[in-house]
């Protein structure tokens, strides 16, 4: 991938805008979204023509502790779910459980489908699924449906301080 930044269609979302704060290398990748896809993460592959497991959806848990720090952001592939109890013990917690939807639009200031592990509006702890590091390049939401990073996932884990641990787990329906 080239160092230049590709910005086409994009309209600075917070996470571009914590990409160039970040002096990080990425390209966007704008596609149309289709309301009725019955899933952000595997439209996006479609649409790209790209490995689906090379594309991350961002998801929140809930640890149970309470007030800011209740809240965990987990990066995982898209054809997979999380792990929950893999989650847990990587963020020291009893168990975590998925956190509720307008706690998470909330907490990050994206809309569910546009999540963006970048530029959230309250940072939280992070995991990166392990299997990020078997790619050169790794595809996260732009910040908006229908708007994709490519990035290199070392520079992911660093901007958003994310622990690399294995917290992907077999597909399912629900996740």
């Amino acid at each position: 991938m080239s160092t230049a930044r590709r910005r086409h269609d994009v309209s600075g979302t917070p996470a571009t805008l914590a990409l160039d704060a970040g002096d990080v290398a990425y390209r966007t990748h704008a596609y149309d979204h289709d309301p009725a896809a019955p899933s952000y993460g595997t439209e996006a592959a479609g649409a790209l023509g790209v490995d689906p497991a090379r594309v991350f959806k961002t998801l929140l848990v809930d640890t149970g502790r309470g007030g800011a720090d209740s809240l965990a952001v987990a990066i995982v592939p898209v054809t997979g779910s999380l792990d929950l109890k893999a989650a847990a013990a990587a963020l020291g917690a009893k168990k975590v459980r998925m956190a509720d939807p307008a706690d998470a639009q909330r907490r990050t200031g994206y809309v569910l489908g546009g999540i963006s592990p970048l530029g959230q509006r309250h940072r939280s702890p992070t995991l990166l699924d392990a299997s990020a590091a078997a790619w050169a390049t790794v595809f996260v939401s732009g910040g908006r449906r229908g708007l994709e990073i490519e990035l290199d996932p070392a520079d992911l884990a660093r901007l958003t301080g994310a622990v690399t641990a294995p917290v992907a787990g077999p597909s399912r329906a629900a996740s």
